[in-house]
């Protein structure tokens, strides 16, 4: 049943990706500057975080399979509509439609987990899913960057289109919410009150707030590099070619899987661990994020580039960290509204960076440099929340440890 669910969060992760390895041949189809081209991602990704909290609203009210049904038909017309878009008005519309699809996604799979794993694997399962999330984005960069060159823009996108359709069947002739005799409690009538709620006792949490900044701040320098602004960086600023730059992008979708795959048995043994690996994460990227704006040649050695690479692989991982600061948090029926929360932290980051390059590139004359600086700015806000929020959530999770040891205990009347 996850594995379902799992193959639809990678065809999801193969359409949200496919414009990254495809920017420069949009520029020339849609005859776009840098500021219109970072339009579509930033579009793509607010339809996504702006989705977060109404999908997982719904998760929790409708349940994993109507969700994600509703999500592989929105992302998979999305990319049939980009493929054959004729002008930029219609395939930013595509791509609004693709990314509101993919919102429905992660969360879904998170809540599947959740009802057909024990609690103990969720670190793993959540590792997991995001690594064959990063398998979708491996798609794209081999396949996708290459067809495009043979194909052409439209076969190219409207055969990757089919790949929806294919889970879109398997998710309805399989899939089920939960096992046999595990139904969940009958969901509370929904309404505006039941929606505050539900948003208000999530938020309340110290775990879901911290969840959401960790989110925010380990995700979105790899995402945004990866989603849009890599391959031009790599071709135009760094001279190399497409096929190369190819392959350190290859190179970053690596690094996650493997280091995915160490972050989830880590987390699973040592709880403590969460905090220092998300925070070393940061340190780590903003340390070789540093060396690539400073570095005083035009062009930065390919040791530092494929360094860079392979430590942006390990922003994915860090970034599920989050999720297991909001799961113990809260009750099954709020893990969807909570996990929504979290979500939008990274997106929001990606967004905000997207558009800042963008625009920051335009106005220095293409100075990635300058642009890719703007990095450093939501990485020290980001750093400052974990901080501030770490303490008390610890404090939380021990007060609830205690107490679930106490209700354990039976005292004989």
């Amino acid at each position: 049943m996850w594995g379902i669910g799992v193959a639809v969060y990678f065809v999801a992760v193969i359409f949200r990706t496919s414009l990254g390895v495809a920017g420069l041949d949009a520029v020339e189809r849609f005859h776009i500057n840098a500021s219109a081209l970072s339009t579509f991602s930033i579009l793509q990704v607010l339809v996504y975080a702006g989705m977060q909290i109404p999908v997982g609203l719904m998760v929790d009210r409708l349940g994993t399979k109507k969700v994600l049904t509703l999500g592989v038909v929105l992302f998979t017309v999305g990319q049939l509509g980009f493929a054959l878009s004729p002008s930029y008005g219609t395939a930013l519309a595509a791509r609004a439609l693709l990314g509101c699809g993919d919102a429905m996604t992660f969360i879904s799979v998170l809540r599947l987990g959740t009802r057909w794993f024990p609690a103990r694997r969720g670190p793993m399962i959540a590792q997991v899913a995001a690594l064959f999330g990063m398998a979708g984005n491996l798609v794209s960069t081999i396949f996708i960057s290459r067809t495009l060159g043979s194909l052409g823009w439209a076969t190219t996108f409207a055969g990757s289109a089919l790949a929806g359709v294919l889970v879109l069947v398997l998710l309805l002739l399989f899939l089920k919410d939960h096992p046999e005799g595990h139904e969940p409690p009958p969901a509370e009538h929904a309404g505006a009150a039941y929606v505050r709620r539900q948003i208000a006792a999530s938020w309340r949490e110290p775990g879901t707030r911290l969840g959401m900044w960790v989110h925010f701040t380990t995700q979105f320098p790899a995402m945004f590099f990866l989603l849009l602004w890599g391959m031009p960086f790599l071709v135009e600023a760094q001279g190399l070619s497409r096929a190369v730059a190819g392959e350190l992008l290859t190179l970053i979708v690596l690094s996650n899987m493997v280091v995915g795959l160490v972050y989830g048995q880590v987390i699973a043994r040592h709880h403590a661990a969460r905090v220092p690996l998300a925070l070393g994460t940061v340190g780590a990227t903003a340390l070789v994020w540093v060396a690539i704006v400073l570095y005083p040649g035009d062009h930065a050695p390919m040791a530092l580039l494929i360094t860079l690479c392979a430590v942006l692989g390990a922003c994915g991982p860090a970034s599920m960290i989050g999720f297991d600061f909001a799961r113990p948090a809260n009750p099954p029926e709020r893990q969807g509204t909570a996990s929504g929360i979290v979500n939008m932290g990274g997106f929001t980051a990606s967004m905000t960076t997207l558009l800042a390059v963008g625009v920051l590139l335009d106005a220095t004359g293409d100075n990635y440099r300058i642009a890719f600086s703007s990095v450093f700015v939501l990485q020290a806000a980001g750093i400052a929340q974990i901080l501030r929020l770490r303490s008390r959530t610890a404090r939380r999770e021990r007060e609830r440890l205690v107490a679930s040891r106490v209700e354990a205990v039976h005292v004989p009347v």
